[in-house]
This record gives structure tokens, C-alpha cells and sequence, in this order.
């Protein structure tokens, strides 16, 4: 039965994705050389480990949102899943490297993007969980199949750069909120009666009243 082991090799922005994504460079090794690899329906557990780097005040008071005061971080700071993938590994001998697409969002509702953009510099420590089928057979015989184990993983570091070239590349300039239907409505209605033009400008006077009044 293959026994596989997984590495990550590298990290990229994908170019012609319809939504951001960052490509993960997964190598894939059999050890036993005799097996035929005729395929891998693989899944992906990416979770962020966040107590496996060092923060700057600046993180900090950026990371606030999510993690609470420095102060409480011995209590708040906490492992973070990231996402599932899935993938179909083509067939191989020994060794491969398949791509792993990671979608991701800028939708500040979601604790890894609150993450990711919290940080200035630096790496993002992960720990990618594997499970799945393998698809092998051996010379004179048929095809077999046989699941991978949740006890396979690897772990790597995502450079923070990444993440802010893939944003730079597909919001060149611009982040975007979700909200809820009724608060909208409100904030269109405050755009309207003060004949705002731009929603960026109905922000800045939100916030220079706010600034004012503090």
C-alpha cells in the first residue's frame, strides 16, 4: 500500500484565477518505488498556527479585532482554520508536484483574512492536514485504492508578501465590507440626504464627525 509523504515547496499568486488564490507547490513522494500512482483524490486541512511567530506593536494593534488586548494573548491566541481544498492528483512514479489552488476573500467577516491583514511582514506558519484516496496498482496487477490518514501532514511558512501581492493583484487599490441588508439601507439613506457622491466620501465624513466629537 503507498505511503506518502507531503511537502511544501513553494507559494504563488494564481494569474488567471476568477477569484484570489494563492497557489500552493506540493510535492508528493511514494515510498515504495514499485507502485504505480494512477491518481489522488486529495483534501487539504490548512490551518494557521499563530503562536508559531513573533508580532510587532503594529500587529498587535491591528491583530486587536481578533485576538483581544496583548495583555490576554496567553488565553485568545489560537490555532485558526484556514480552509478545505480539495485535489485530483494526475497519475506519477515516486515523485510529483502538484498545485494546491487556495481560494481566499477580502471579506473582513473572515478571521483569516482579519489575520492576514494584520500583519505588516514576515511569514504565516501553517500546518497543512492531508486525507483522501490514492489510486495505485503494481506491475500484473489491478488497480487498488487506499486511504490517506488524517496523521499526514506537513507544515511550512507562507510569506506574508504573498498575500498582499495576490490582494494588490486582484483589488489593486480598494477593500470591500459585507453587510447586512438594514445596514446598508441606513448608510445609502445618510449618502442620499447629505448628497454624498462617492461611498468613500460618505465614510470620511462618518469618520471626521467621529473624529471631532472624540
Amino acid at each position: 500500500m503507498p505511503d506518502l509523504s507531503f511537502q511544501i515547496e513553494g507559494a504563488e499568486v494564481a494569474s488567471l484565477a476568477a477569484t484570489p488564490t494563492i497557489i500552493l507547490k506540493l510535492r508528493i513522494n511514494n515510498a515504495d518505488p514499485g507502485e504505480s500512482i494512477q491518481g489522488v483524490a486529495l483534501r487539504c486541512q490548512i490551518q494557521i498556527e499563530v503562536t508559531r511567530r513573533r508580532y510587532s506593536a503594529e500587529d498587535q494593534r491591528k491583530l486587536r479585532d481578533l485576538f483581544g488586548e496583548p495583555e490576554r494573548w496567553g488565553q485568545t491566541l489560537k490555532n485558526l482554520l484556514w480552509t478545505h481544498v480539495s485535489v485530483n492528483v494526475p497519475p506519477f512514479q515516486n515523485s510529483t508536484v502538484a498545485e494546491v489552488p487556495v481560494p481566499c476573500t477580502f471579506d473582513f467577516n473572515v478571521a483569516a483574512t482579519k489575520y492576514f491583514h494584520g500583519l505588516g511582514q514576515g511569514e504565516v506558519p501553517l500546518c497543512v492536514m492531508f486525507s483522501g484516496s490514492v489510486f495505485y496498482s503494481r506491475e500484473g496487477s489491478s488497480m487498488q485504492v487506499a486511504p490517506i490518514s488524517w496523521d499526514k501532514e506537513t507544515r511550512c511558512r507562507l510569506p506574508v508578501q504573498v498575500w498582499k501581492d495576490m490582494m494588490d493583484a486582484y483589488y489593486p487599490g480598494n477593500a470591500w465590507l459585507s453587510l447586512r441588508r438594514d445596514v446598508f439601507e441606513r448608510l445609502y439613506d445618510y449618502k442620499v440626504r447629505n448628497g454624498i457622491p462617492t461611498w468613500e466620501e460618505a465614510f470620511e465624513n462618518m469618520l471626521a464627525a467621529e473624529e471631532v466629537r472624540s
